[in-house]
C-alpha cells in the first residue's frame, strides 16, 4: 500500500512538472492564433462576386430544370388540355425566372464592378 502511495505521487509529481514544462515551451499569443487561422488574405469584393456567381449559377440551374419538368410533362400529357396548360404554366414561369436570375446577375455585376473601379 505504501508503495502504490510512493508510485501515485512519484506519477503525478512527474506529470505536472512535465505539464508545466511543455506549457513554458508553448508561445502564448498572437503569433500562434496568426499562424493557426490562416485567415487568407483575398479581397472582400471578389469574395462577394463570387458569391453572388454561384448563387446565380445555382437559380440558373433551377429555372432551366423548371423549364425542363414543364417540357417533360407536356410531352407526357397525350393531349390532356389540363396537362397541357399546366406544362406551359411551369414553362412559362421557367422563362420568367431566367429572365429575372439574368438581371438580377447583370445588376449585380455592373454595381460590383463601379464598387471595385471606385475604390481602386
Amino acid at each position: 500500500m505504501i508503495i502504490f502511495l510512493v508510485f501515485l505521487i512519484f506519477n503525478i509529481k512527474s506529470a505536472l512538472a512535465f505539464t508545466a514544462i511543455e506549457l513554458q515551451r508553448q508561445a502564448v499569443g498572437i503569433d500562434v492564433v496568426d499562424n493557426n487561422i490562416n485567415l487568407g488574405n483575398r479581397d472582400p469584393r471578389t469574395m462577394v462576386a463570387q458569391i453572388i456567381n454561384t448563387t446565380m449559377m445555382f437559380l440558373g440551374i433551377i429555372a432551366v430544370v423548371i423549364m425542363l419538368v414543364g417540357g417533360f410533362k407536356w410531352m407526357t400529357a397525350m393531349g390532356n388540355e389540363k396537362g397541357v396548360e399546366e406544362a406551359k404554366k411551369l414553362m412559362g414561369a421557367g422563362v420568367i425566372g431566367l429572365v429575372i436570375i439574368l438581371a438580377s446577375w447583370g445588376i449585380a455585376t455592373f454595381v460590383l464592378q463601379q464598387l471595385i473601379n471606385a475604390t481602386q
